[in-house]
């Protein structure tokens, strides 16, 4: 029976299940706490469940093993990305980098441009963390506070919050989503980022814009800002404020920038985060510990964990790290992804359904619509951001390959229909999270995420310019 055609509702037999039990999973069972193991093995399930269906069409095991093999080869660079950008961030806040980032952040607070001013503060924190709900749980709760003293919406205030927060999470290295993107489509890190900055600084600016005149209309008036003031408080009380200490991410930027390995480049600023915190935290969290136990303690945030205690939750909570360890969950999804990726490409199946969508995507364009609207149903129904980079980036990485596309067109769409748009989903796990620590129903705040809501048109509309579209 080798040789036989696939039909079409087989092949798309395991991704409907796949998406069904992530969804059911998520808002049922996991909830938040599908990236802890629940997902995964869905994932592994549903390539097994490939296999069982492709055997009669003459996929053997062996081929199926071979393609697994070779996927998670292709994302290994990726996965040694992850575990040390999971050292970098703890180290880099360990050190006082982060700290001092958020620190001069909330200095430059005005209340006369406090909505725009909100999406910069954001935006700083997101680059120095990567993370969307790191910021979001610590200057996001400041700023809705301020926010409220001002008589602006709560909406409102949310919405300039996450703008700036999936801004920096969207182009920060250390953003698991950014590593995620760029290798699920099969391109170098810094080469992704830089490739993405031609959709995301314009749909970016005029978000600043137009919070900038929806912030000049509002009646503004001098406030104690209470929140950011103890939050600048307690961050001198625990970490020495240095604009030396930002020398190592100025450090790092300019080797990507100037096309230098991520790698190595990661490497470097891990170096400089030990460097740094060596010369500046002698007196706060290295104070009073001889030589090898502040060796100890650097090598217990760089590969592990480190709490910090400094009174506020919040503050903790984003200044707590999980280090190397804490890249796990990311890389164990990653590795189940490829798992039923490999299945699926393996047994044709993922062949057929591209095939199927290519047959009515002709052009270039059609097949950039294709990925957005595929990426947007999968961040709808599976109820994950990961998952709507992984599933799509699979399926239509060979065809931007036979269109003599280069893979930063896939992983940029990816990134401006998959990651941005997650927080606009109710019952995805980046919108209930959101939505949970600002106070503020998802569908209020989601006419203001203009970051979000443009994102996916910019890129759409990029495509139709041929705009910077990268030829192999």
């Amino acid at each position: 029976m080798k040789g036989r055609k696939i039909p079409l509702f087989v092949a798309l037999l395991p991704v409907a299940i796949l998406i069904i039990l992530l969804a059911f999973n998520v808002l049922y069972i996991s909830g938040s706490d599908a990236l802890s193991g629940s997902n995964q093995l869905i994932l592994i399930f549903c390539a097994f469940l490939t296999f069982a269906l492709s055997y009669r069409y003459g996929t053997t095991w062996r081929m199926i093993q071979d393609s697994i093999a070779d996927n998670i080869k292709q994302s290994s660079p990726a996965i040694l990305i992850l575990l040390l950008i999971g050292s970098l961030a703890a180290v880099w806040t360990f050190s006082g980098i982060v700290p001092t980032m958020i620190y001069y952040g909330l200095k430059i607070l005005n209340p006369l441009f406090f909505l725009p001013l909100t999406v910069l503060v954001s935006s700083i924190v997101s680059l120095a963390t990567g993370s969307s709900w790191s910021t979001s749980a610590t200057v996001g709760i400041a700023m809705m506070g301020i926010g409220n003293s001002l008589g602006i919406s709560p909406a409102i205030s949310a919405g300039a919050i996450l703008t700036g927060a999936y801004f920096g999470d969207k182009l920060s290295p250390l953003s698991d989503t950014t590593n995620l993107a760029a290798a699920v489509a099969g391109t170098d890190l810094a080469r992704h980022i830089r490739y993405m900055s031609i959709t995301t600084i314009p749909t970016y600016t005029i978000s600043l814009l137009i919070f900038t005149g929806i912030s000049l209309t509002k009646s503004t008036f001098s406030v104690e800002s209470a929140a950011t003031g103890q939050l600048v408080e307690v961050l001198q009380q625990n970490f020495y404020i240095t604009p030396y200490s930002l020398l190592v991410p100025a450090l790092v930027i300019f080797l990507i920038a100037f096309r230098f390995p991520s790698i190595p480049a990661i490497f470097v600023g891990l170096l400089g985060g030990i460097i740094s915190a060596l010369l500046f935290q002698t007196d706060f969290a290295l104070s009073g510990l001889d030589y090898r136990q502040k060796i100890s303690l650097l090598m217990q945030v760089i590969t592990t964990s480190h709490e910090t205690h400094t009174g506020l939750d919040a503050l903790d909570e984003l200044l707590s790290t999980g280090g190397m360890a804490g890249m796990l969950n990311t890389v164990w999804l990653i590795i189940s992804a490829m798992c039923f990726g490999g299945a699926m490409e393996a047994s044709g199946f993922l062949r057929r359904i591209t095939d199927a969508i290519m047959s009515l995507a002709k052009s270039e364009f059609s097949l950039f619509a294709a990925t957005t609207g595929t990426t947007l149903f999968v961040n709808i129904t599976a109820s994950d951001q990961y998952l709507s980079l992984v599933i799509p980036g699979k399926m239509y990485a060979p065809s931007y390959t036979q269109k003599g596309l280069a893979p930063e067109n896939l992983s940029r769409t990816l990134e401006d229909s998959g990651t941005v748009t997650s927080v606009l989903i109710p019952w995805n796990t980046c919108g209930a999270y959101h939505s949970g620590i600002l106070g503020v129903a998802t569908f209020s705040y989601l006419p203001f995420v203009f970051f979000s809501l443009l994102s996916p048109f910019t890129t759409l509309l990029v495509a139709a310019l041929q705009i910077k579209i990268k030829r192999l």
